[in-house]
């Protein structure tokens, strides 16, 4: 792991090569695209880029518009508005009809640290994983995040991209291969695996040195495509290991871990524990301080993989 970068940074930089190669992307913003990064495209391509105010409504609506006319939008928010206060036009005007609509939402988890409670989205994945048609992604590292935005851009339906506020480890190389639906096993190991989704990848590798250096063998795994979940590799994984722990920036309800534990309890039910935030809004403070209280640490995957190992 090398230097730190926000994914939303990568989300930025991403949408200006994109535009360069791909006249049909169009982008559009909800007043904030300083924070998500969007303005990066709009000072490239000012006839390209729509700042519909603070009316997430109607920015998903336009952005429906939009792809009727055969253009692929980019609509950004926060997070928090994004999921929140547009939920009904994304699933009513986007997905039921299956439009080419990319929602790619900024300042999502407990990471967006100061703003407190009322700007932390920690049911977001929960709330888009839900709607039918939606495909679900939450990148790792600026590498990844770099490499999915192309992604969307040639998968034709609504996509739905989780980004971060913080500067975050760069875990991957620039030839890695992103490939929507599909899992990465970062690291081999035979005794648990840690599956990981967004930041907390990072954070499953640290546990996984802490593991090794007290003789536990960990495998550990990028889930960056919530849905659809990469169902083969998280089977095999249980297969193999005999034991899962999940680990997201976000309600254990309803995200990451939920949707492996449905995996594995219809295919091949193993001990399982869950790290994420435990059903509770967050609150104003330092992003590292917050991590830790709400237990999204390194060390609190080493102690739920100790736990799930009792369980094995």
């Amino acid at each position: 792991m090398s230097q730190k970068i926000a994914t939303r940074e990568a989300y930025g930089d991403a949408l200006k090569e994109l535009g360069q190669v791909n006249e049909n992307v169009v982008v559009l913003d909800a007043d904030l695209s300083k924070s998500t990064k969007t303005a990066v495209f709009q000072k490239e391509f000012p006839e390209r880029f729509f700042n519909m105010g603070i009316a997430e409504q109607n920015l998903m609506g336009t952005a429906a518009g939009f792809a009727t006319s055969g253009k692929i939008p980019f609509a950004s928010t926060f997070a928090m508005f994004a999921t929140g206060r547009a939920f009904e036009i994304i699933r009513n005007s986007i997905c039921y009809p299956k439009l080419n609509v990319k929602v790619c939402a900024t300042h999502a988890g407990i990471t967006v640290g100061e703003d407190g409670a009322s700007h932390q989205a920690l049911e977001d994945l929960a709330c888009m994983r839900a709607i039918p048609n939606m495909t679900v992604i939450n990148p790792a590292d600026a590498v990844s995040a770099k490499k999915a935005v192309f992604a969307m851009a040639d998968f034709n339906g609504p996509v739905y991209a989780r980004f971060g506020r913080a500067a975050v480890p760069t875990i991957y190389d620039e030839d890695m291969k992103f490939e929507i639906g599909k899992g990465i096993q970062v690291k081999e190991g035979k005794d648990v695996s840690i599956i990981a989704t967004g930041i907390m990848v990072s954070l499953a590798l640290e546990a996984s040195k802490i593991l090794k250096s007290e003789g536990i063998d960990s495998r550990v795994i990028d889930i960056h495509t919530i849905k659809p979940i990469d169902k083969d590799l998280i089977i095999k994984a249980a297969k193999e290991t005999g034991a899962i722990v999940t680990a997201e920036e976000h309600n254990i309800i309803g995200g990451l871990g939920s949707a492996v534990a449905e995996v594995l309890v219809e295919n091949h039910p193993v001990s399982m524990k869950r790290v994420g935030t435990m059903d509770t809004f967050g609150e104003s403070g330092k992003p590292n301080d917050l991590m830790k209280k709400y237990g999204l640490t390194g060390e609190n995957i080493v102690k739920a993989v100790k736990e799930v190992l009792n369980q094995k």
